[in-house]
C-alpha cells in the first residue's frame, strides 16, 4: 500500500504516469518536461499561461526548472516498485508489503493471500472466487448482491432480489453455471462451424496459391518461348540483312570492276589518240612541204578510221556497257520478301493451326431465305427479300442463319470475321451438325448444340443453351476471332483491336464435329477471312 501511495505522489497530473525527466513550475508543481511543454504550447496566443494543476496564471511563458532531486528519487525507488499489472491481484490485508492474492471474496469485495484466507469468515454469504480486481462487476449494480442467476428473456445476469422482487420478476431464469454451460455448447457449435469455415478458406487459399504458381510458371514458360522466338527471328533477320547487303556489295564490286576495265581501255585509246594528235599538230606546223606530203602518203591511213571501224568499235563498247551488272532494286525487294516469307514459314507457333480464309466457305443449302451469300460464299448479308432456294432438311427456316461447309473435328483452329459498317444484329460461333434447323430451338446459342458471340446494338454477350453472359466490354472494332481447341474443349472469342482483347471462353467436351455458324439480321455484311 505504501508503494501505491508513493506511486501516486510520483505521478504526472497530465499523463498520469510516473514522471519522466521531471521539471518544476514557479508554483511548485511538478510535471514531465514533455507534458508541460506541450501544455504550455497549447496556450500560445491566449495571452496568459496557467499551471495545469493549480491554475496559477503567468503573464509570460514560464521556464520550467529541472527537478534533479525528484528525478533521482524516481530512478532509485520506482525501479523497485512492484508492477501490479505484472504481479496480478494483491492481498488487501497485507499493508506492509504487496503479497499476491489466492482468492477474492465477493461479499467482502476483498482479495486475500493464503494467510488471511485461513482466518476469513466461512459463512455462506461469503462467496470465494478466483482473484480479481473487478469485484464490483460481479455484484448487482442495483441491489449490491452477488450475481447468481441469468435472465434468458433480457439476456442479463441478475441477483436473487432482481429475480424475486425486481424488474426481472416472473422472467425465466437459470443458474449462472447452467446458462454458462448452455452458452458454451452454443459457442462450441459456432466454433465448429468457424473451424470448418477456416479450413475451407485455407483450402481456397491453397488452391489460389497453387493457381498463382501455375500462372507464374506458365507465364515464365511463355516468356521464355516468346523470347526464344524473337531471338531466333532477330538472328534470321540479321542473316537476311547480311545476305542482302552481301548481294548489294557483290553486285557493286562486279559492276565497279567491269567499269574500271572499260575506263582503262578508254584511257589507252585516249592516250593513243592524243599521241596521234600531237604528231599531226607537229606535221601541221612544219614549213617543209616535202615532209608534209610524205607524211600524208605514208601515215594518213593510220590516223583516219573507216566508218565501219568506228561503228564496230561503238557496237563493241555498247555491248560491254550493257554487260555491266546494274543493281536491280526490284530483284532486291523480291529477295527480301522471299526471305521474310521463308522466316515466317519457319516460325513454330506450338500446335496452333490458323485457318485460311478459303477454308471457311458458307453452305448455301443451309442459308435462310433472306440471306445473300457473296464473295465466293465467304460473305453473308441481310437482304430482307426472300430468295428462291430449295427447302432442304438442312435449311434454316426460322432464323437468318447459315453454316460453313467444312467442319472441325480435331485440332486447334482460328476463324476470323469482319462485320460491316451497319452491323445490325449478328451472332457468330460454332455448332454441331445435329442442331435443329426449324422452330424456336434452332437459334444460334439457344440450344446445347451451339456456342456464339452476339452483338445486338450496344449489347455484347455470349450464349450457349439459352444461358447468356453479358460482357461488360462493348467492342469498338469490326474484326473478331474465335479460337477452337477441340481436344481441350475450349472455344475462346477475341476482339482484333490493338492490343487484341480477350472476350470469353466456353469450357465443355465436344462430342461432334463443329461448323462455323452465323446469324445476320439487318446487317450489310459479315465476311469470314
Amino acid at each position: 500500500m505504501a508503494f501505491a501511495i508513493l506511486r501516486e505522489e510520483l505521478g504526472c497530473s497530465v499523463c498520469l504516469n510516473v514522471f519522466t525527466d521531471p521539471v518544476t513550475l514557479r508554483c511548485g508543481h511538478n510535471f514531465c518536461w514533455v507534458c508541460i511543454d506541450r501544455a504550455l504550447g497549447s496556450q500560445e496566443g491566449v495571452g496568459v499561461y496557467s499551471c495545469p494543476e493549480c491554475r496559477e496564471e503567468f503573464e509570460e511563458r514560464p521556464d520550467p526548472a529541472r527537478n534533479i532531486t525528484l528525478r533521482n528519487i524516481i530512478e532509485r525507488c520506482v525501479s523497485s516498485m512492484p508492477d501490479e499489472r505484472a504481479e496480478g491481484v494483491f492481498c488487501a490485508y497485507c499493508v506492509h508489503a504487496p503479497v499476491s492474492a489466492v482468492k477474492s471474496c465477493l461479499h467482502c469485495e476483498a482479495s486475500m493471500c493464503e494467510e488471511h484466507l485461513i482466518v476469513h469468515n466461512r459463512s455462506p454469504e461469503h462467496v470465494l472466487s478466483e482473484p480479481s480486481n473487478a469485484l464490483q462487476s460481479r455484484k448487482c449494480s442495483v441491489h449490491k448482491k452477488i450475481l447468481e442467476y441469468y435472465c434468458t428473456q433480457d439476456a442479463s445476469c441478475i441477483c436473487v432480489t432482481c429475480c424475486l422482487a425486481g424488474e426481472h420478476k416472473g422472467h425465466k431464469v437459470e443458474q449462472l453455471m447452467e446458462a454458462s454451460n448452455k452458452k458454451k455448447e452454443t459457442l462450441k457449435l459456432i466454433l465448429t462451424n468457424l473451424l470448418a469455415k477456416r479450413a475451407d478458406i485455407e483450402l481456397k487459399v491453397q488452391y489460389l496459391q497453387e493457381r498463382r504458381s501455375k500462372v507464374q510458371k506458365r507465364a515464365a514458360g511463355l516468356t521464355e518461348t516468346v523470347s526464344a522466338l524473337f531471338r531466333d527471328l532477330r538472328r534470321q533477320l540479321e542473316d537476311l540483312e547480311k545476305k542482302l547487303l552481301s548481294v548489294i556489295s557483290e553486285d557493286e564490286e562486279q559492276a565497279s570492276t567491269t567499269i574500271s576495265d572499260l575506263i582503262h581501255q578508254m584511257d589507252l585509246k585516249k592516250d593513243e589518240v592524243s599521241r596521234k594528235m600531237s604528231h599531226l599538230e607537229k606535221v601541221c606546223t612544219t614549213t617543209d612541204p616535202l615532209l608534209v606530203l610524205q607524211e600524208q602518203e605514208s601515215g594518213q591511213k593510220d590516223f583516219c578510221d573507216t566508218e565501219n571501224k568506228v561503228i564496230e568499235e561503238r557496237r563493241v563498247f555498247d555491248v560491254k556497257v550493257q554487260s555491266i551488272k546494274v543493281l536491280d532494286e526490284d530483284v532486291l525487294w523480291v529477295t527480301l520478301r522471299t526471305g521474310l516469307a521463308d522466316i515466317v514459314s519457319r516460325v513454330e507457333l506450338g500446335t496452333v493451326e490458323k485457318e485460311k480464309a478459303s477454308d471457311v466457305v458458307l453452305d448455301d443449302s443451309t442459308a435462310f431465305q433472306s440471306l445473300n451469300l457473296l464473295d465466293g460464299y465467304k460473305t453473308v448479308s441481310w437482304s430482307g427479300d426472300r430468295h428462291y432456294r430449295p427447302k432442304l432438311p438442312e435449311t434454316f427456316d426460322a432464323y437468318p442463319q447459315v453454316l460453313s461447309t467444312k467442319a472441325f473435328s480435331s485440332g486447334n483452329h482460328y476463324v476470323e470475321w469482319e462485320v460491316g459498317d451497319s452491323p445490325g444484329k449478328w451472332s457468330v460461333g460454332l455448332c454441331y451438325p445435329s442442331m435443329t434447323r426449324k422452330g424456336d430451338g434452332s437459334c444460334l446459342g439457344f440450344n446445347p448444340q451451339s456456342w456464339c458471340l452476339q452483338m445486338f446494338g450496344q449489347h455484347c454477350a455470349v450464349r450457349n443453351n439459352s444461358k447468356k453472359v453479358i460482357l461488360h466490354h462493348v467492342p469498338n472494332s469490326k474484326r473478331f476471332l474465335m479460337y477452337l481447341e477441340y481436344e481441350a474443349g475450349r472455344l475462346s472469342f477475341y476482339e482484333l483491336c490493338d492490343p487484341i482483347r480477350y472476350l470469353h471462353t466456353f469450357h465443355t467436351t465436344f462430342s461432334e464435329p463443329l461448323h462455323a455458324a452465323c446469324y445476320a439480321y439487318k446487317t450489310n455484311r459479315i465476311t469470314f477471312k
